[in-house]
């Protein structure tokens, strides 16, 4: 049974252009062919800038399919993702039956009400392509709005869902036998390849005439050049720190100003990169260059201070510290309302809110901070579980957390409160709490750092 493959023209062009996603492009021709059946529902999912949406889009306009690509990032509510999908639908349609695009005016507040518009608009169409990009993470989606959505191809047969994710849970659609598209990580060697298919250049001016240095030779120096730099990039940063192939470009270019600087200057050649290597090894070993700001930053790496002792502390280290801060001085019947995404941070009165506090007494008790008491013991398991409600983003699998804790650990920056007859330190069933050097300073100075706001989630 062979699968249906792309002309020969197209897949030259599209895999030149997504290089390294030749699988991918080959099982889309499979599934998304314009004359052969295609299933009511595909998944394309994978991890953050690995090409699901610049892929789709790439293939679907080049095969010519009617499609409508739905951004679910900008739909503030449910509704706003409904009525803007009929209307994307209205809009392809109308554009290739008379190339004018006419506004469509219907109100659809539910999944039954876009089932009757998208029957409408496609009655005369052969096959068409819907495109929800990143709907796992609609704002105000209700439980039953993916099963829902995957079941429109069922009910309209010209109609084929196409649902972008990260990390799908199994059986979210609620339904067997729906094929999954998946796009891996970039490995090194890809990463690198991508990134050098675009080499920087070295000189911005073009050198004097008299060195007889032509822009021929510039292009086979930049060359030969540029993917050396990267894979010492990826090496010494990237491989830990960078999360994707878009922030690996981003600290490449950052640091191949200086590191070519030399050059310009006349110190080292084109060709000397193992000297050059050694003689701009500090730009290799600082990881300020990871994070974004608008304030130009120190040339040194940033220092965090901590009794008299300075501690340069990876990215994802200041992150467990601040969640091992926050399980020392948080009580943990407190988790599910500072760190649940879904519980709404209030608290409630007793009286139904309408009770007087205090009945114009003074309380004759005085509550301390909590920040000031002593720090209290906490599992592995629950700060494992706060680390991922405070970070931002989802975490590595490159990263090894223990190792991280091992380090913290031989900081004094943790320790151990129980089970110290043990030689392992990351025993099971052992408890934790933060060291004397972490004080709320060192803390709101972390937190600083990593544009995070620590005090809302410090219990009062």
């Amino acid at each position: 049974m062979g699968l249906e493959q792309l002309p020969d023209e197209l897949l030259l062009t599209l895999t030149e252009q997504w290089s390294c996603r030749e699988q991918q492009l080959r099982q889309l021709s499979a599934l998304l062919h314009p004359t052969r059946p295609s299933p009511s529902t595909i998944v394309a999912y994978g991890p953050h800038a690995t090409g699901k949406s610049s892929i789709l889009k790439a293939y679907l306009g080049g095969k010519g399919l009617q499609h409508a690509i739905i951004q679910c990032r900008e739909c503030v509510t449910g509704r706003h993702l409904l009525e803007r999908t009929v209307a994307a639908v209205h809009a392809a349609t109308q554009e290739d039956v008379d190339g004018e695009t006419e506004g469509y005016i219907g109100r659809c507040e539910n999944i039954s009400a876009l089932a009757v518009h998208l029957q409408r608009l496609l009655a005369k169409q052969d096959k068409f392509v819907l495109v929800f990009d990143g709907i796992d993470r609609q704002r105000e989606a209700p439980p039953t709005l993916l099963p829902a959505l995957a079941r429109l191809g069922e009910m309209i047969p010209s109609l084929a869902i196409v649902l972008i994710v990260q990390h799908p849970p199994p059986r979210f659609l609620h339904q067997t036998g729906v094929p999954h598209l998946h796009f891996p990580p970039y490995t090194r060697n890809q990463s690198i390849h991508i990134i050098s298919r675009n080499p920087a250049d070295i000189f911005l001016a073009p050198p004097p005439e008299e060195l007889d240095y032509d822009e021929q030779v510039h292009e086979e120096d930049k060359a030969w050049l540029w993917p050396r730099f990267c894979a010492a990039v990826w090496d010494s940063l990237a491989q830990n720190a960078a999360r994707d192939l878009v922030a690996f470009r981003e600290v490449c270019h950052k640091l191949w100003r200086p590191f070519v600087a030399p050059i310009i200057k006349g110190d080292f050649g084109t060709r000397d990169f193992s000297r050059l290597l050694v003689a701009q090894r500090r730009l290799f070993q600082d990881e300020s260059v990871l994070l974004d700001s608008i304030i130009t930053s120190q040339p040194a790496a940033i220092t965090i201070q901590a009794k008299n002792h300075g501690h340069e502390l990876p990215y994802y280290a200041k992150w467990l510290l601040i969640a091992a801060y926050l399980a020392s001085f948080n009580p943990a019947r407190l988790d599910a309302l500072y760190f649940m995404k879904s519980t709404e941070r209030k608290r409630r009165k007793k009286g139904g809110g309408t009770a007087r506090s205090g009945g114009g007494r003074p309380s004759q008790n005085r509550k301390i901070p909590r920040h000031l008491l002593a720090a209290s013991a906490f599992t592995l398991d629950r700060l494992l579980s706060i680390l991922h409600a405070i970070l931002p983003h989802d975490l590595r699998s490159t990263i090894d957390v223990y190792t991280q804790i091992a380090t913290l650990t031989s900081l004094r920056l943790l320790v151990r409160s129980s089970g110290m007859g043990s030689s392992d330190p990351l025993e099971a069933g052992g408890k934790w709490k933060t060291g004397p050097a972490v004080s709320w300073e060192y803390v709101q100075g972390l937190a600083r750092s990593l544009d995070f706001g620590i005090v809302d989630y410090i219990a009062e």
